[in-house]
């Protein structure tokens, strides 16, 4: 990894898996609006980070479905913050080999 870049993508977490729940309904409504469809299925599959624990912003491959993926970029404020979540972008109509870009 080169100073302030991402890492390589990693296996998710249960802490990734967290993060994504969070960010859910803010990823969701835009994707079932296009798509005419509700999914359960919100599983993180893979991340990228800044940051030696998850503060800063990360990427996180999400799969939502079928062969539907979507990759988002959230960021986690410093503990001293105490700041919410916040879902900076995603991109939808992924798939499962899309290399997860840092964006």
């Amino acid at each position: 990894m080169m100073c302030g870049g991402a890492s390589a993508a990693r296996p998710a977490t249960e802490e990734t898996q967290r993060i994504a729940e969070q960010v859910r309904g803010r990823a969701s409504p835009v994707r079932e609006r296009r798509a005419g469809e509700c999914s359960d299925l919100f599983i993180s599959l893979e991340f990228r980070k800044k940051e030696k624990d998850l503060t800063g912003f990360c990427a996180l491959q999400v799969h939502v479905g079928n062969d539907e993926f979507m990759h988002l970029r959230v960021f986690k404020s410093l503990p001293h913050e105490n700041e919410q979540l916040s879902l900076h972008s995603y991109q939808g109509s992924k798939t499962k080999h899309d290399d997860l870009a840092y964006f």
